[in-house]
């Protein structure tokens, strides 16, 4: 069975311009997805319910505050960190409930990024790196946490949790 990916999603008019830089410049036969904040790339399909539960729960409060802008060089592409203690903290909570089903790279994660570049020839992500260190950063809030099933490629999406409302 394909395993679980969770994301977070952010408010638009972030969302939309994080999506714009994506389809500008991630390999378009490698695209097949919005750009979007990975918390979790690899949790067992056999425990869905259970995550599915847990996302319900973690989601019955306001969304987290965020901050979206300074770029990160991947090497062979671009990445725009997220800052976000909440988000962090929400995670970090999620890691500990599933730490027996975590993979390394799931237990090891400390930083939030969105990915807008990838698989490119290391000058041309350099060149994308400069040209973002200039863009200022973007001030949002996350308004929900995505289920989704991977694919290869493609994922499939499962559910969204959006997060309740300010209090």
């Amino acid at each position: 069975m394909p395993p679980l990916v969770v994301t977070a999603v952010v408010a638009e008019p972030v969302q939309e311009a994080l999506d714009a830089l994506r389809r500008r410049h991630f390999p378009p036969d490698r695209n097949h997805l919005d750009a979007h904040v990975t918390l979790f790339h690899a949790l067992p399909a056999e425990h869905e319910a259970a995550v599915a539960a847990a996302l319900a729960a973690a989601t019955e409060r306001p969304g987290p505050e965020a901050v979206v802008g300074v770029p990160r060089l991947l090497g062979r592409g671009v990445a725009l960190r997220v800052e976000s203690p909440a988000l962090l903290a929400l995670r970090a909570d999620l890691a500990h409930r599933w730490d027996p089903w975590l993979t390394r790279q799931d237990r090891g994660k400390r930083e939030l990024h969105v990915t807008v570049q990838n698989k490119v020839d290391p000058e041309q992500a350099r060149a994308l790196y400069a040209d973002l260190a200039t863009r200022p950063v973007d001030h949002t809030h996350v308004t929900a946490l995505a289920l989704w099933r991977y694919r290869g490629g493609p994922w499939e999406p499962v559910r969204r949790y959006p997060f309740g409302p300010a209090r």
